[in-house]
């Protein structure tokens, strides 16, 4: 009632997607929705309520979501309400992940207020027994052509023969409205909750705050493949209004403030006793992913392309880095009549109440998973540890409990992008065309390994490694790593056949799109007439990629100090392509974060690591990029109405690391074949 106000409301009735059977929940699909209800709540009062299972961290869902209903609904934005990652009352739509919300999410609750909108008009026709097709919707009400007659949403929904229309199946047939027609969607969409943000009225998961709260604190291992052998807990358990909990290797600790939280768990380690294990090294990452890489494939080419009339031959290492978002995980967990309630920050509400119940015990029906707005998740925020740990602790102390980590937690114990080790072996033909191709990424994994160039006999590959730290989905997956490789490795073929970069990759393209970004980022940035004006220690590069159905292709001019090697990128040019676009601030918006979180992947950000421990768990130490070193941007969006959307959330960072590698190489003649790309002075004077 308070979250939707007085008036119908059914319990959400879906069947599991087969993906999902498969799979024990928490699928990117989903539920399959049987009934509006489901999906759209209209209040006594008018209020227009939309449920959806994707979370809002900062990408933008919320608003593309809103835009969406409104524009099935026939209503303006401001009169939806969302409802979004409540467990206990939307729909379970997937983990917000993959780039997903937009071709999948988005038709589904367009789809659930197109039905609404249908049986809206069916129930005004019956009440005025006329044809539904002379009757018109406007600003949730319907009205009778050439009368004064109307009715409201509310008014026909809260009927008893709404009552029965939305509860029933969904309609047969649902026409969404088509682009054409598009009052809502296709237009520049703002955050609805933009104000509470900026003026702090929001609350995020690390603000939330229930009477009688604890403050909890975990005991972490000193380094990574630590075991508890031992641990003396009588003094902790001393301590006034302290709850301790030790579950085999588990100790954590509540208290009423956070300071005495800390000073139990200070306590209880000075008693604990680890065996710590042995764990490699940073300086030794590349060499340990191959030497623990499964069984590592032949090149299927290899005969090929030592008969190649040019051939190209390299390795390229990606670091570990970590997600960074500004806040860290977070949970806050109360235990009542035996149900259980978690508000936490994850990308997976549905996968994390699954996994909470299953470390309490308890009937996935009696756990309740809240999410609200959280500050950022790059794919870090899939697994519910934080969740776990507060409710256990709530579970045990019969009060709720708060656990925030702390930035060093978030960098040790969450996981990171993996590394990963990536060989290409390429021929040129007499001709200066590549004749044949082979990519094997080793640990970082599979995304857009396979090349959209024209090859002829070309094959990318993944194999898996025994990876050194915990590893999991980031911006991007893979696609950022391989594309970097490929594209740094076009460059380097580009330069043996004598070719310009932008006139070697068009000369091997037949993707229509892939081809209409590049030369779209190309033309703004002026490659022609730049490409040929040598300055000193200035350089030019450009590449290009696709992944999750959507186009991206970048030009940049970066700036190089050859005294301390520092690497300044100036400009950057990119073009981007994702099908019809819904909303063009929050594509905008996507295209700038990508492209500023992909700076720090290309020249910064690297975790290491010695001895089981993270050397760089703190901002002083792991550099990420800020807003005085970002560079002028220029960024094109191409609509294309005649196409299906696709999601923007991963592609846009994929091609700006590979640009600045081969403007760096073109600047200094001296090519960087790692992430992040450090250039060193001393290197390039021996050279």
């Amino acid at each position: 009632m308070q979250l939707l106000g007085a008036g119908l409301l059914i319990a959400v009735s879906a069947e599991l997607a087969p993906a999902q059977r498969r799979r024990g929940g928490g699928g990117m699909g989903g539920q399959r929705i049987r009934n509006v209800a489901a999906r759209v709540h209209i209040a006594a009062d008018g209020t227009i309520t939309v449920m959806t299972g994707k979370v809002e961290a900062g990408q933008g869902s919320r608003a593309e979501i809103t835009s969406a209903a409104a524009e099935e609904l026939r209503v303006s934005a401001d009169r939806i309400q969302l409802l979004m990652a409540d467990t206990a009352l939307v729909p379970d739509d997937g983990i917000t992940a993959g780039s997903g919300t937009t071709p999948r999410t988005i038709p589904a609750v367009r789809q659930g207020c197109a039905a609404a909108r249908k049986l809206l008009l069916q129930l005004a026709s019956e009440r005025w027994k006329v044809d539904a097709g002379t009757l018109q919707i406007k600003d949730g009400h319907v009205n009778r052509t050439n009368s004064a007659d109307t009715l409201s949403y509310s008014d026909l929904a809260n009927s008893d023969e709404g009552h029965t229309a939305f509860a029933g199946a969904l309609p047969a047939e649902i026409d969404l409205t088509p682009l054409k027609d598009w009052e809502v969607l296709g237009k520049p969409a703002v955050r609805p909750n933009a104000r509470d943000l900026v003026t702090g009225r929001h609350q995020y998961p690390s603000d939330i705050t229930l009477p009688g709260m604890l403050h909890a604190k975990i005991l972490r291992a000193p380094s990574y493949g630590a075991t508890l052998e031992s641990i003396d807990l009588t003094d902790v358990k001393k301590l006034p209004d302290v709850v301790v909990l030790q579950d085999g290797a588990f100790v954590g600790f509540a208290a009423p403030t956070t300071y005495a939280a800390d000073r139990a768990m200070a306590l209880a380690e000075k008693s604990a006793v680890w065996k710590s294990a042995p764990h490699p090294s940073s300086k030794t990452l590349f060499a340990y992913l191959r030497e623990h890489a499964r069984q590592i494939p032949k090149n299927p080419f290899a005969d090929a392309i030592a008969s190649s009339a040019k051939s190209v031959r390299q390795t390229y290492n990606i670091s570990y880095i970590q997600h960074a978002p500004m806040e860290p995980r977070a949970a806050v967990a109360q235990f009542e009549s035996n149900k259980l309630t978690v508000w936490m920050s994850t990308q997976n509400p549905f996968g994390c109440r699954g996994e909470i119940a299953r470390a309490t015990n308890l009937p996935a029906e009696q756990v309740r998973v809240i999410v609200p707005d959280f500050g950022g998740g790059f794919g870090g925020k899939h697994s519910g540890e934080v969740g776990v740990e507060a409710a256990r602790l709530a579970i045990a102390s019969g009060k709720p409990v708060a656990l925030r980590w702390t930035r060093a937690e978030e960098f040790t114990w969450a996981y990171f992008r993996p590394a990963g080790v990536i060989d290409i072996e390429a021929g040129l033909d007499a001709s200066g065309r590549i004749s044949c191709w082979h990519q094997l990424n080793i640990n970082s994994g599979g995304n857009a390994v396979e090349s959209p160039y024209a090859i002829a006999k070309s094959r990318g590959q993944f194999v898996q490694s025994e990876p050194p730290l915990k590893q999991g989905s980031y911006r991007g997956l893979a696609s950022t790593a391989n594309i970097f490789a490929r594209e740094s490795c076009m460059d380097e073929l580009a330069l043996a056949a004598g070719v310009d970069p932008l006139e070697f990759r068009l000369k091997h393209l037949e993707d229509a799109r892939l081809k209409a970004v590049l030369r779209s980022a190309a033309s703004k940035f002026g490659w022609a007439d730049r490409i040929g004006k040598k300055e000193p220690n200035v350089g030019f590069g450009l590449s290009c990629g696709t992944e999750k159905g959507s186009f991206a292709a970048a030009c940049v001019e970066v700036a190089v100090d050859p005294s301390n090697g520092t690497i300044a990128v100036r400009h950057v040019s990119q073009a981007f392509e994702c099908g019809a676009i819904l909303n063009p601030a929050g594509l905008m918006s996507q295209v700038q974060g990508g492209i500023g979180m992909g700076l720090g992947g290309a020249l910064s950000e690297a975790i290491e690591f010695e001895d089981g421990k993270i050397t760089t768990a703190a901002f002083s130490k792991y550099e990420v990029p800020r807003l005085r070193g970002s560079p002028t941007m220029d960024i094109q969006l191409l609509d294309r109405p005649d196409l299906p959307s696709a999601g923007a959330g991963e592609t846009p960072i994929v091609a700006i690391a590979p640009a600045i590698a081969n403007a760096v190489a073109h600047a200094t003649s001296q090519r960087i074949r790692q992430m992040p790309i450090r250039f060193d002075p001393e290197a390039a004077e021996r050279a």
